[in-house]
């Protein structure tokens, strides 16, 4: 029997996991797909519903971001005093009440208002997110679990996305106000699972003999080497990977490949097909393996994705350069299904419980500063006719960012946080 036989399947991971693991999963697609009802649509309704200018909008759809790496720092200190689950059930109120707020956004500084509330939930709902789930997952099992919950979140917002497509009308601003609402309620189960049947789970992390959270400040984590090293991975995969997908590729595609709007929603689409039917057979295949090896062969990935990008702008304007977009997004997915099962994982599998929130605040920093900094640079460089500048600096990046996983993160980390696990003895057959 090979070793990919031998590899646990969905139905054994299923079996597998804690009761309070099966709770978490089962809301993932209803959650997201809330998110995917309003994710498209918010420079729409705020310009062509609400009549905000798009100097406005862009102002304010940049308050989110920024909010949310200001508050991350401070969130991950929270959570390693009060625990995971409280700083969680925060985030979705919070989610709640942006939702509501922009219901009634019919002024530029009440949008904002609800965006703060948004921006303030994703900053510390990620770290407060990752947190939870390290604390009812057996390590075993996490990055299984981190794989399949992405399937599920692409799989929400896929379907959200389709039907919030077919719902919206900008003549009728009824129709984008149920949508807002319909994402306020899509985050409710989550919160009766935490206030309810799993109250138990997460709470104020109990000390492992080190030094108290409180006394271990984010500049003292950054001088450990293998934290510094995962952080600067973070930003690295970040600034060459979905800062770009979400800013740079649209503007690229757009102005250099020359396909329309619809083109680039065909990309997304197949974008999110692939993750949804790709990750789970990803995550047998990458079972019990090095996860630095693993990200090293996503650099190799996304490179390639980033050279289809840059093929369509040979054609510009033909069916040619939309379906090199679409293969670009397509390709882009199958490095995601390797990214997202294994940072969170080595993230998660490195830090001490009392200390899990401010690791997973800095992985979220990180990524969230690369996500502030890439769309500027991808914009200047696109702006100013240097697309194949630019196409060459991530297809260099993505190649580095894989080497960088192999070459420094793994020598500072030990096998075990790299996924391996130990060999298991042989049985003692007793003499006969």
């Amino acid at each position: 029997m090979s070793d990919l036989d031998q590899r646990p399947g969905l139905t054994s991971f299923w079996h597998d996991l804690p009761r309070e693991g099966r709770l978490l999963l089962s809301v993932v697609v209803f959650e997201f797909l809330g998110t995917g009802l309003v994710l498209p649509f918010h420079v729409v309704y705020l310009n062509d519903v609400r009549g905000f200018d798009l100097g406005t909008v862009g102002l304010l759809l940049g308050v989110p971001p920024l909010v949310g790496f200001l508050v991350v720092g401070p969130g991950g200190a929270v959570i390693d005093r009060i625990g995971a689950r409280p700083v969680q059930i925060l985030a979705l109120t919070l989610l709640v009440l942006g939702d509501l707020v922009m219901v009634v956004a019919t002024e530029p500084w009440v949008a904002a208002v609800a965006l703060t509330l948004s921006g303030i939930a994703f900053g510390v709902s990620w770290p407060a997110w990752q947190s939870l789930v390290a604390n009812v997952i057996p390590t075993e099992l996490r990055q299984r679990y981190f794989g399949v919950n992405f399937a599920l979140l692409n799989l929400g917002i896929g379907i959200g996305g389709i039907i919030g497509g077919f719902l919206a009308d900008v003549d009728d601003p009824r129709t984008f106000q149920a949508l807002y609402l319909v994402d306020a309620l899509s985050f409710t189960p989550a919160l009766v699972l935490l206030l309810w049947p799993l109250r138990h789970v997460a709470g104020r992390p109990v000390h492992d003999g080190e030094v108290a959270a409180e006394q271990v400040g984010y500049l003292a984590l950054l001088r450990r080497p293998a934290v510094a090293s995962l952080a600067l991975l973070s930003f690295v995969s970040s600034f060459v990977g979905y800062s770009q997908l979400n800013a740079g590729m649209p503007a690229y595609a757009t102005d250099v490949g020359e396909i329309s709007t619809r083109g680039l929603g065909f990309a997304f689409a197949a974008n999110t097909v692939v993750i949804v039917i790709l990750q789970l057979a990803v995550l047998k295949r990458i079972e019990g393996r090095r996860r630095t090896r693993i990200i090293g062969v996503m650099g190799v990935v996304w490179a390639g994705a980033w050279l289809l990008l840059g093929l369509s702008g040979l054609v510009p304007g033909t069916l040619g350069a939309t379906l090199l977009v679409a293969a670009c997004a397509s390709v882009f997915a199958l490095g995601e299904t390797m990214l997202q099962p294994t940072i969170p994982a080595l993230v998660n599998d490195l830090a001490p419980d009392h200390l899990r929130g401010r690791y997973n605040a800095l992985s979220s920093a990180a990524f969230q500063l690369a996500a502030v900094i890439a769309p500027p640079i991808a914009g200047l460089l696109i702006g100013h006719g240097l697309g194949t500048a630019y196409i060459g600096v991530l297809v260099v990046g993505s190649v580095l960012c894989g080497a960088y996983a192999v070459a420094r993160v793994e020598p500072r980390i030990t096998p075990e946080v790299n996924g391996v696990r130990p060999a298991a003895r042989p049985a003692m057959v007793s003499p006969s």
